[in-house]
């Protein structure tokens, strides 16, 4: 089975949080596929053009062994809202993949109910949402924990990536 990822975003994400995995995924050898809000090409919040290669009705959790769910603080509030969604990321996490999440995309894993009882990050300004949701808040460039590694900025792309990466390889 080719390594193959899956994007999961929307309009406004953060352009840093969608492109850096898009290109470091590639060039670690993955296929990546983008899924969008709507199924549409969209921006990002600074301008990046988006363009989906998979409609989310085609998107199978048996085909990947990764899932990326970028932030940006306007995209989540519009994404979060999609139960379809929610419910891929909650049955993504039951079949035991990897899901990374950077900044404001914890919203999405609090949305699915995936934070109770875990060690997160995300962008600062939600750490009283992660602890509402049962989650322990940790300021860290990366945490890891049951398969779910998150990360609280994008100035921690590389660190983020890098034990992303390692996590779907333990799991091989």
């Amino acid at each position: 089975m080719p390594r193959k990822a899956l994007i999961l975003t929307g309009k406004l994400v953060q352009d840093h949080e969608f492109t850096y995995p898009y290109y470091r995924l590639q060039e670690e050898g993955y296929e990546v596929d983008v899924v969008v809000k709507g199924d549409t090409e969209v921006f990002g919040a600074i301008g990046v053009k988006v363009t989906p290669t998979k409609k989310f009705s085609e998107a199978r959790i048996q085909d990947y062994l990764l899932l990326v769910v970028p932030g940006g603080a306007k995209c989540m509030e519009y994404v979060r809202q999609d139960e379809g969604f929610l419910k891929f990321i909650a049955d993504f996490h039951a079949a035991g993949k990897v899901i990374a999440s950077i900044c404001h995309g914890t919203q999405m894993l609090i949305s699915a109910n995936l934070v109770k009882g875990r060690k997160m990050s995300g962008y600062y300004s939600i750490k009283d949402d992660i602890r509402n949701a049962g989650g322990k808040y940790v300021d860290a460039p990366f945490v890891n924990d049951g398969r779910i590694v998150t990360s609280p900025h994008y100035k921690h792309l590389g660190p983020w990536m890098k034990e992303v990466i390692a996590e779907v390889n333990r799991g091989l």
